[in-house]
């Protein structure tokens, strides 16, 4: 039986693939919740040295936020097919901010169906 852990996983795991492959940089962590028809993603440390310099003054993180929102706007088709291909669901909208602060990514995609109720929580033994 499949999990919503284990579909969770399975998910963070082709998001920090589809950052390095698509993006050209890796997370440092990433955490992926399903909740009701909602993926929610965090992630963490995407930044590169170059646009946390960038980013100190306030023209630059504009720029830098604007670039990463594109880079990720391009990629739309391709993570629709990653929430297809995992969750087996499509998706209806994708939302994103990203913190030049902090180096962090949210992603937020609304799919069309309950994953909850799709993928139930492992029932512990005991």
């Amino acid at each position: 039986m499949t999990t919503r852990g284990m579909v969770e996983a399975e998910f963070t795991k082709a998001i920090i693939q589809f950052e390095r492959e698509y993006l050209g940089r890796g997370p440092l962590d990433a955490r992926t919740t399903f909740l009701k028809d909602a993926i929610f993603v965090r992630i963490k440390g995407l930044m590169t040295p170059a646009e946390q310099k960038l980013a100190a003054s306030g023209e630059g993180r504009d720029l830098v936020k604007e670039m990463r929102r594109q880079l990720f706007e391009t990629s739309r088709l391709i993570l629709e097919g990653i929430v297809e291909e995992i969750t087996g669901s499509q998706v209806i909208s994708l939302h994103t901010d990203m913190s030049t602060k902090t180096g962090e990514r949210v992603v937020v995609l609304v799919v069309v169906e309950d994953l909850e109720k799709k993928f139930p929580v492992a029932k512990s033994k005991g």
